[in-house]
């Protein structure tokens, strides 16, 4: 196998690492003043993310970096033409991430509310965006003979790629409130169920058109098979989230997530960024990749680093793996 297929591979694996791990807690986030009715309530769903979720968002970087690295044409093409829609995403990252330290330091009802609406936008945003950016990828965007995006911001928001934000966003919505389900108790899990037997249906239902939607127009067979994985996992998670399995039904939610990753990734393979202007324009791994030196130096030390980080966060999600309620909270 050549080092640009492994690499393709690696950072599909990062992307579909992140979607999952960070889907959830985005969820957490955008029910936070739905779940909690008051502010020992949210304090609890803060708890249930807050040893984890700057963790998870190491995925982002990594893939960020390694994107840079092993394909650095593709990287230029994509930051530069999605740069306002990651830019929102990250300023939304960064006033979450300081919401969650800041809320805390003033026991004002004023104070604390203010910072809770900064993880609901900040959630929302990126769960939406990112949806309309892989969407985007997969679609294709105007990309010139130069290796240069010739759109504008509202190229981006085609229809698909709006289905695409809007399954992300439903389906994070659902993987959170069943991770809630998994991680609280008393009145919080009952409402976390209901949120998920709420929800969950729409989800599935705009998964299954933005994933017939895929297949049709830019899959491959083995792309269909993710796909049609990712609806049974999804749909198999629900089932069992109605019978009181909270655990089966996170781990139905996170394979249907990595499936979709997966399939959109196999969609793609070998082209990285579609050109909608000339085929012949497309960056593919072979035309976008770094020479052969730097992907060798980037695996040695991929091989070295990579069982570190997994190790270290696994340990991390065991450490926390307990429930929590209202009566874990200090008064």
């Amino acid at each position: 196998m050549e080092l640009t297929t492994v690499w393709f591979t690696l950072i599909g694996v990062l992307w579909t690492g992140y979607l999952v791990l960070e889907g959830f807690d985005f969820g957490v986030g955008m029910l936070l003043p739905v779940i909690g009715r008051d502010d020992t309530e949210r304090r609890v769903l803060i708890n249930t993310i807050g040893p984890v979720w700057d963790g998870n968002e190491v995925w982002l970087l990594v893939a960020g970096g390694a994107t840079f690295a092993a394909f650095p044409e593709w990287y230029a093409t994509l930051f530069s033409g999605f740069y306002l829609p990651l830019l929102i995403i990250l300023v939304a990252l960064i006033v979450r991430g300081v919401a969650f330290e800041y809320r805390g330091t003033r026991a004002e009802e004023w104070w604390r509310k203010r910072w809770d609406l900064a993880i609901v936008v900040g959630s929302f945003l990126p769960a939406l965006l990112w949806g309309v950016a892989l969407a985007n990828i997969v679609r294709g965007v105007p990309i010139d003979a130069d290796g240069e995006y010739t759109g504008g911001f509202f190229t981006l928001l085609n229809p698909y790629a709006l289905l695409g934000g809007l399954t992300t966003l439903t389906v994070f919505l659902t993987h959170g409130a069943i991770f809630l389900a998994l991680k609280t108790t008393g009145d919080i899990r009952d409402r976390s169920r209901r949120i998920a037997a709420l929800v969950g249906p729409v989800a599935a239902l705009l998964a299954v058109i933005f994933l017939s939607w895929t297949i049709t127009q830019y899959g491959t067979f083995a792309a269909g098979v993710f796909a049609v994985a990712a609806v049974l996992a999804f749909v198999a998670g629900l089932v069992v989230a109605r019978m009181g399995r909270d655990g089966w039904a996170f781990a139905g939610t996170a394979a249907a997530i990595a499936a979709t990753v997966v399939a959109l990734f196999v969609s793609l393979f070998p082209i990285v960024m579609p050109s909608t202007i000339d085929a012949a324009y497309s960056l593919t791994t072979s035309t976008a990749s770094s020479t052969p030196y730097t992907l060798k130096i980037m695996t040695v030390v991929a091989l070295v680093f990579t069982p570190v980080v997994l190790l270290y966060q696994g340990w991390t999600y065991w450490v926390f793996r307990k429930r929590i309620g209202v009566q874990h909270i200090p008064r």
